[in-house]
């Protein structure tokens, strides 16, 4: 028990070491800071909308309709009088939403069947192995598209189609990173403890895949928000009285909207560029501080 918790105690220091040498390589790439910046300004801002304005986003003024930028509307109102900056703060809500929430359900389903597979291999592993093909063969937006006309239009129906779709990176990822690792003498001690092998995938092997597991989380954060823009644009994404991204973008997709009235787009247009450009940045600075040949 003593020589244990010496070995415990020795670890401790370089779990410590590790951490701070990571934060440190992720602070000197400025990119990837400026995304997680961007990042934190877009969401903050979002979350505060109240604070920001005291327009309802869904309130109609037929006698403020397409009203430019001013004072009163920082960014304009639309057709129907609604504040477009307001739109623009709590649509942006909707959309991370529903772009996190499918991530991170397709990372959490990706995660556990990968780590049974590649734990366990066998049939299991054949089996899901041929239906992540059978997904993959067809594109995603397509998959995305056909899911959408047959589950319906709905916040709830497009978080999980997003999450049907989603999982198949992580299931790869976690799937190869066990049949790498299952093997290890770490894992072969354990088996001799006694140590179920739940416990062993979940405890022991699955920390060492969360490094790309994340990245792969941020990566799938912004397709699913350009998705969910590009499902509402053509008028397959939630329902058009709840205000995301991709339904300000529909309103405004007229040619006599795009030509005389560039602020209905332009702002929105301008909110999810940023806040992808942001999430794709801080994606790629954690893929520097995980990849192990960076070391």
């Amino acid at each position: 028990m003593a020589e244990t918790a010496a070995v415990m105690e020795q670890r401790k220091p370089k779990k410590s070491s590790l951490a701070k040498r990571n934060t440190e390589r992720f602070l000197r790439n400025k990119l990837a800071v400026m995304g997680l910046l961007i990042v934190l300004f877009v969401v903050v801002l979002c979350l505060i909308a109240p604070l920001l304005t005291d327009y309802d986003p869904a309130k109609i003024s037929l006698s403020e309709r397409i009203q430019a930028p001013s004072s009163t509307h920082l960014f304009g109102t639309d057709k129907i009088g609604r504040d477009v900056f307001a739109r623009v703060l709590y649509g942006g809500r909707m959309s991370i939403l529903i772009g996190l929430s499918g991530a991170i359900g397709g990372m959490i389903l990706g995660v556990i069947i990968g780590s049974f597979c590649g734990l366990y291999g066998g049939w299991l592993d054949s089996f899901f192995v041929k239906v992540a093909e059978l997904v993959s063969s067809i594109p995603q937006l397509l998959l995305v598209l056909v899911l959408v006309a047959i589950v319906g239009q709905s916040m709830r129906n497009l978080i999980f189609v997003f999450i049907f779709t989603g999982w198949i990176a992580t299931f790869r990822l976690v799937r190869g990173r066990f049949f790498s690792l299952r093997e290890e003498s770490f894992v072969e001690a354990s088996r001799a403890f006694g140590i179920s092998n739940v416990s062993i995938a979940f405890r022991h092997i699955l920390p060492n895949c969360l490094g790309p597991v994340v990245v792969q989380l941020t990566l799938n954060t912004a397709g699913f928000i350009l998705q969910e823009a590009a499902l509402s644009f053509i008028g397959l994404g939630v329902p058009s009285s709840v205000p995301t991204w991709g339904n300000i973008m529909d309103a405004a997709k007229e040619i006599m909207v795009i030509s005389n009235y560039p602020w209905l787009w332009v702002f929105p247009g301008v909110a999810i560029a940023l806040f992808v450009l942001g999430v794709n940045f801080f994606g790629d600075g954690l893929r520097d501080v995980f990849d192990p040949n960076q070391m």
